[in-house]
């Protein structure tokens, strides 16, 4: 007879005999781990002694489709676990991936290996699993077809070769290969000199259109869909015409032209010709370290929505002013220039669905046009066809789903103009905007809300008047009194609109103002931002109101509506600084930004940098003549994100350029309250500044991960780790260039932090 008595947890004093079941623990219950471990005890022994302690019938493990199947143990509950070896023995800091098709939609689960190569795969829906390891210094081992409930060790393999293994780097590590002009190129001297545009005076503001500013301001660079060329380019004489020809290629070909020609189009081709070349002849990217400390805690859940079609830029699943409204609810997607209906997630049921969307003004047609050139992807084909050209979602305190979206051509109505009566209009009447805004109400009905402002972004003050504030005005700033305009339903009287007035003669009140391209005048004040205005809009909890300023070197501003906004809103306004020659000291051009709840702005910047600003600091006037954009450098603190900097550069940054960051204001991950989190698009990764150390949080599969915008919720605040979590989805305009290719469609990741790697 042999005996197996497990001696610690809740299995303490539960035995086994061979010959029969002795005796089953009565404080047992099938949530329990069973952690059976013995080497004298066979997988079919044990399953059948559990399913004897359990009630449940047990068995060997059903064939797979993979002969290297291990015979696989079960343990309770709705978890996978198990131990990565390769031939070196236990494999730290690796990802275990879960897959599954069984679902309502495609679902995936990656957790990463404890020190000695453990994983714990924690809440599974009841499905069948493919389950493979990927890491650096690895090649994916095979898939191994499993079911919640099993214990399931997992043969790593060792990539063969260096190239082999590069093959798994984010994309940033291969940009970073990419050889930026040196500084004595600018300012470029055109296509008869150097070939770069006479328009870029300084090498920051070409970094700038190269990342964050430009490039990859739609989609990665450095993945493998962009560092090879596809074969529809293979007749050209050189990689410079192949890229110059690749730019051209589908409904964003405009746009990537222009972004080409306003740096200088002859040396841009050269330069990225030049890169592809050396990567095809064979050169490496830096190699990366694998996940370290809290990483390790992370847990990853993805869930496909959408359609292979349409790209997201913005994903909402609470109001950020209380993140535990919509506990456990769905979530809402933007779908931006691709498609008219918002995609919803339902993460309980692993369902999507979506909500169309429809136009007040029928006639008003698609925003995205035809193709310029052919696409290696969609050939001939333009899939996008959006006349609604959602861009940001947001949910207020009862549920509601308010998006920036267009509901009419560009022509504003009577209200707006100048022989209105509304307050707004009589201030600084408007006359065009390009995109409006939108509400899905709690029954699911849309409404259009017409503006006179253009918006972008939108976000609510924590005001009675549950405000929402908007970006994207151009010439000025607009909101909207939602509380009033959900008891009236009158949008017009809701609303209101103001340009931006700086201070300058800084007697603390606004006055009347010169225009922004007139002579300054020192009895009066001055108008900023004639073109795009703010870009990010952040209400802070002490009424203002901050954005973030696009170009270069970029700046952040801060509005004080003050008592009537259309006519006693100041904007005090802070450049990144420079030198006397209009050089960038470290930092430069922010994205998007966010706001802390101690009036801290935080901005991802296209120098590779997270960035705040604390105007506390300033040691100077806020608002005066002096006050004008370079007076409170002091207000400045750089982080250089975690990714190499560009090869043959020695200037601060790196080759990072976030598109955005997101505050974790009321510690919604469970990192703290106040954690400044970017988005990490050259990492494929959500880089969070952790009391200034940074903690990736990287997405290894599908390869490519790169989002727009974060949202916390806290599901339930009782409930640990579990309870809370960050939400992302793909924003990129081409989720093809994912590593699954061609039918892949957006992605929505559910961000976790474990105590330890092994928490259930």
């Amino acid at each position: 007879m042999l005996f197996y008595c497990e001696a610690s947890g809740p299995m303490l004093g539960f035995c086994v005999l061979i010959s029969g079941i002795h005796d089953c623990d009565q404080g047992m219950s099938k949530g329990d781990s069973l952690m059976l471990r013995t080497r004298t005890l066979s997988s079919t022994i044990l399953l059948s002694l559990l399913a004897a302690c359990s009630g449940d019938e047990a068995s060997a493990p059903a064939d797979t489709a993979m002969d290297t199947a291990p015979e696989a143990a079960t343990v309770a509950g709705n978890v996978i676990e198990g131990t990565v070896t390769s031939a070196n023995g236990p494999e730290p800091g690796v990802w275990v991936i879960a897959e599954t098709h069984d679902l309502g939609t495609r679902f995936a689960k990656i957790v990463v290996t404890d020190d000695n190569g453990r994983y714990v795969m924690p809440e599974l829906p009841s499905a069948n699993y493919d389950v493979w390891v990927r890491g650096y210094g690895l090649v994916d081992s095979a898939r191994i077809s499993a079911t919640p409930g099993s214990t399931l060790d997992l043969d790593a393999i060792t990539a063969p070769d260096a190239a082999s293994a590069a093959e798994y780097y984010p994309a940033g590590y291969w940009l970073s290969l990419l050889e930026i002009p040196g500084a004595d190129m600018f300012p470029g001297t055109g296509p008869t000199g150097n070939g770069i545009s006479p328009s870029v005076q300084h090498q920051a503001d070409y970094i700038r259109l190269v990342t964050s500013g430009g490039c990859v301001v739609c989609h990665q660079l450095g993945n493998k869909a962009t560092r090879t060329i596809p074969a529809m380019f293979n007749g050209f004489d050189s990689s410079a015409a192949a890229w110059n020809r690749r730019i051209q290629s589908g409904q964003a070909g405009g746009f990537m032209t222009r972004t080409w020609t306003g740096m200088g189009i002859e040396h841009t081709s050269q330069m990225f010709g030049d890169w592809t070349d050396r990567i095809a002849a064979g050169e490496l990217p830096p190699v990366p370290e694998r996940p370290q400390g809290v990483e390790r805690n992370v847990v990853i859940t993805e869930w496909d929505w959408a359609d292979p079609t349409a790209y997201m830029h913005d994903v909402v699943s609470t109001d950020r002013r209380n993140p535990t409204v919509n506990a456990y609810g769905k979530l809402y997607g933007a779908t931006e220039e691709s498609a008219d209906y918002l995609p919803v997630l339902d993460p309980v049921n692993n369902t999507i669905d979506q909500i169309p969307l429809d136009m007040m003004d029928p006639n008003a047609g698609p925003v995205s046009g035809p193709n310029v050139q052919p696409s290696p992807n969609w050939g001939d084909e333009a899939p996008w066809d959006s006349a609604a050209n959602v861009h940001n979602p947001m949910l207020d305190q009862d549920g509601r789903v308010w998006i920036t979206a267009r509901v009419r051509g560009r022509d504003n109505p009577a209200f707006c103009q100048e022989s209105s009566d509304h307050p707004s209009a009589q201030a600084y009447p408007t006359q065009f905007n390009g995109r409006q805004l939108g509400m899905v109400d709690l029954d699911g009905e849309y409404h259009h809300i017409d503006t006179c402002f253009g918006t972008h972004h939108l976000m609510f003050a924590e005001d009675a008047d549950n405000t929402l504030w908007t970006s994207g005005g151009g010439q000025v700033i607009g909101w909207l009194n939602t509380r009033e305009y959900l008891e009236t339903g009158d949008y017009e009287s809701a609303q209101g609109w103001t340009p931006f007035i700086l201070d300058t003669n800084g007697n603390g009140v606004r006055d009347d103002f010169v225009g922004a391209n007139e002579a300054p005048d020192p009895a009066k004040d001055t108008q900023i931002f004639p073109g795009f205005g703010f870009y990010s809009v952040n209400p802070a909890p002490d009424g203002s109101v901050w954005g973030t300023i696009l170009g270069y070197p970029g700046a952040v501003a801060r509005l004080v509506p003050g008592d009537n906004p259309a006519e006693t809103a100041i904007t005090e306004y802070y450049e990144l600084p420079v030198d006397e020659n209009g050089d960038a000291i470290e930092g430069f051009s922010p994205r998007g930004g966010d706001v802390d709840r101690d009036g801290v702005m935080w901005v991802a910047l296209a120098s590779g940098h997270m960035a705040s600003f604390d105007r506390r600091k300033c040691e100077g006037p806020l608002n005066g003549p002096e006050a004008t954009g370079q007076h409170c450098a002091e207000g400045w603190t750089f982080y250089t994100e975690p990714l190499p900097q560009f090869k043959n550069l020695e200037r601060p940054g790196s080759s990072e350029g976030s598109y955005f960051t997101w505050v974790d204001q009321h510690n919604t991950l469970g990192l703290g309250e106040n954690t400044p989190i970017n988005t990490g698009n050259q990492s494929g990764a959500l880089l969070v500044l952790d009391d200034g150390e940074w903690v990736r949080m990287r997405v290894p599969y599908p390869l490519g991960f790169y989002t727009k915008w974060l949202d916390g919720r806290i599901d339930d605040p009782n409930a640990g780790w579990k309870g809370r979590g960050v939400w992302a989805t793909f924003s990129g305009r081409a989720p093809f260039h994912m590593e699954t290719g061609k039918g892949t469609t957006s992605i929505v990741y559910h961000f976790q932090v474990r105590p330890d790697p092994l928490a259930r």
